[in-house]
């Protein structure tokens, strides 16, 4: 595989981007919200708001809109109350699709994100249709030239209990048990090794290769899933060749 990678490096500075035109806001403010009403609004005490409030600052939300969010969430202030929901599916050439979203309407929603599918070739699906492919790891993008020596790196993030670091052309790619991402992600700090891309990661166990209008309709069908402001993230099996997808995604 050459392309896993480089499609979730090329999604985190999307996402960035996104974040610079206030996209991401939203997007964001209901996972702080969620994640407070579920873990507490204590945010050393609870990984996923932690997460949470560090994408925010990350995208210098301000501090107000965190502490709503937060408030929101544990049911100080009133609004809108959001739910945790699995959407799965299709994509063109019979890549599998799994979906985590945030909504308010899971009827709308549903209903939204299938027309979604149906008008880029794929189909959403029933429920566990697709999720036994894919594994809840820590995911971690380093990019070759930016990690320095292979060996060193490898001591690096085994010594904070990474469970495997592979090669994915021009990344290394580190997983880890959930419960261990932090610790990974703090050790490849304190050692100044930027990362690419890096989360709490639904993985495929298993990869279909996609190329041509395959391809194309894929990355388009991703895109515009991404782009429905219920959608938190978008995980996927498709491979697609990494010069290929350079010029796909330019």
């Amino acid at each position: 595989m050459s392309g896993h990678s480089k499609w979730h490096s090329i999604k985190h500075k999307k996402a960035a981007a996104d974040a610079k035109r206030g996209k991401m806001f939203t997007k964001i403010i209901k996972e702080i919200s969620i994640a407070a009403r579920i873990g507490g609004g204590d945010a050393e005490a609870n990984p996923r708001l932690r997460k949470a409030v560090l994408d925010a600052r990350a995208v210098n939300m301000p501090a107000d809109n965190i502490k709503r969010a937060i408030m929101k969430g544990t049911g100080q202030l009133g609004g809108s109350s959001y739910e945790d929901v699995i959407y799965e599916g299709y994509g063109p050439g019979g890549a599998a699709l799994y979906i985590e979203a945030t909504t308010d309407n899971k009827n709308r929603t549903v209903s939204e994100l299938r027309h979604i599918f149906t008008k880029n070739g794929g189909n959403i699906g029933e429920s566990g249709c697709v999720g036994w492919m894919f594994k809840r790891k820590g995911y971690i993008i380093v990019e070759k030239e930016k990690a320095g020596n292979e060996d060193k790196l490898l001591e690096i993030v085994m010594n904070a209990s990474a469970e495997d670091m592979r090669e994915d052309g021009s990344n290394w790619e580190i997983i880890s048990a959930p419960e261990h991402y932090e610790s990974v992600v703090e050790a490849l700090k304190t050692q100044n090794i930027e990362t690419a891309s890096s989360s709490v990661a639904y993985l495929p166990q298993t990869y279909v290769k996609l190329e041509g209008k395959q391809a194309q309709q894929m990355l388009k069908l991703v895109d515009d899933l991404e782009d429905h402001e219920d959608v938190q993230h978008v995980w996927s099996n498709f491979d697609i060749e990494e010069t290929e997808l350079e010029g796909l995604s330019s």
